[in-house]
């Protein structure tokens, strides 16, 4: 029994130091610029980038993951999978030795996550809320996807475009939405898009999510540019103030458009079944 105890102490340290090394945050940018004229080029540019790689349409890949909130920050290693616009599958591995300790599965409605550590299912609605306490940001399922795959569509039509900034090497277009406004941040260079922010109808940022270290890849002859590296903050107002909520993706590896069917999430055997609408924290957070 103390052996056990022993070993239990060693795999938590594990665990915790592995979280906790080379933590990194989100990086800030310089998005001002002097407001002009919308020109036909900007528009078709604008046109391009709200698109986001239509080709794409899944991606399995490594990446590391941290995770910053206001009470805790945390540094994870995860298989991404994400089928575009449908479900998205993360299975969370921690510490030194990268074990699993969680394995999450998004679909448009529900959540499954399977806590490995203590063989616990939680099932839930896909909501903000119950996002927040799985991974740490509220963004809502459709954003928080489209972000790890680093392809955001721009839905809003050039009729939306209040404004357009010129920066040194950005493009600011301020787009009216029904909650309020986005700033969407072009690289004209490389015709990719920097960042995005989402602005309350008070014009207060909520969301913001940059994207960078853009690669080439090839689908069925055609080049694309997508990032591998995403950051996202999300500025919270609650009870206590302002809580800012961060999260960072770099990806290691990963494989678009691989030929497979719907993302399968296996039901653990013998888990002790948890409404996630009725938890607080989830252990690995």
């Amino acid at each position: 029994m103390k052996r056990r105890g022993v070993l239990s102490l060693i795999l938590l340290l594990l665990v915790l130091c592995g979280g906790c090394a080379e933590f990194r945050t989100v990086g800030r940018e310089d998005v001002s610029g002097t407001q002009v004229a919308l020109t036909a080029e900007q528009a078709a540019l604008y046109r391009e980038v709200a698109k986001a790689s239509p080709i794409i349409q899944s991606l399995d890949g490594y990446a590391d993951v941290w995770i910053k909130t206001p009470k805790r920050k945390n540094r994870v290693f995860c298989n991404i999978r994400i089928n575009r616009g449908h479900e998205a599958r993360m299975i969370v591995s921690a510490g030194l030795l990268g074990w699993p300790v969680a394995d999450m599965f998004f679909s448009k409605d529900s959540l499954y996550v399977h806590d490995m550590l203590n063989n616990r299912l939680f099932l839930g609605s896909n909501n903000q809320l119950n996002l927040e306490k799985i991974i740490g940001v509220n963004s809502g399922f459709p954003l928080l996807s489209e972000s790890l795959l680093g392809l955001v569509n721009i839905t809003e039509p050039l009729s939306a475009i209040r404004s357009v900034k010129q920066g040194t090497n950005t493009l600011q277009f301020t787009v009216a939405t029904p909650s309020g406004t986005k700033e969407v941040i072009i690289n004209p260079s490389n015709r990719t898009l920097s960042a995005l922010l989402l602005k309350n109808r008070q014009g207060i940022t909520t969301t913001e999510i940059h994207f960078k270290a853009y690669e080439t890849i090839t689908i069925n002859a055609n080049n694309t540019l997508v990032p591998k590296e995403i950051e996202m903050v999300l500025y919270n107002s609650n009870a206590e103030g302002i809580g800012e909520h961060q999260l960072v993706i770099a990806y290691d590896e990963r494989v678009f458009n691989k030929k497979e069917g719907p993302l399968m999430f296996s039901m653990p055997k013998k888990a002790k079944v948890v409404n996630l609408d009725d938890a607080t924290i989830l252990p690995w957070m």
